[in-house]
């Protein structure tokens, strides 16, 4: 067997400008952080020196155009950014995609949840609805203190 290397740079020159899009991807989860790096994505390089992001819809692009700016000082090279909805990396693709944990709900939290959930008569409806419950009162009380 013969290693590859060679004939992979020897692909990616080719590329031209798109073979700087390892780079930014590489480096977009840390300049972005995790909420952003999971609804927008760089895809590829444009001959001008633009970077193509994709995001999840308009209104995601609305929004990161409005901050385009101050994401580019953050990337290697400061690209010219350009935010347009397009597919993204599927969950796993990325180390940014790993959902963010679960907020453990307080007793009080708990509590409440069963006695929305308590007049369910299905014994397993009854424990997802209360679990949801539970997940969506931690979910709110932590989304409060930031």
């Amino acid at each position: 067997m013969e290693p590859l290397g060679d004939d992979v740079r020897r692909e990616l020159r080719g590329l031209g400008p798109e073979a700087g899009v390892g780079d930014l991807a590489e480096a977009w989860p840390a300049a972005v952080g995790p909420e952003i790096a999971r609804n927008a994505w760089p895809a590829r390089v444009q001959r001008d020196g633009t970077l193509v992001v994709h995001t999840r819809d308009a209104v995601w692009g609305f929004e990161l155009t409005q901050r385009a700016g101050d994401i580019a000082s953050r990337l290697p090279g400061k690209p010219v950014l350009k935010f347009v909805p397009g597919p993204l990396p599927e969950p796993g693709e990325n180390a940014s995609d790993a959902p963010d944990p679960a907020p453990e709900a307080t007793l009080e939290q708990a509590e409440e949840a069963a006695r929305w959930a308590a007049s369910i008569e299905d014994d397993e409806l009854r424990e997802l609805v209360a679990r949801a419950a539970r997940a969506s009162l931690a979910r709110a009380a932590n989304d409060r203190s930031v």
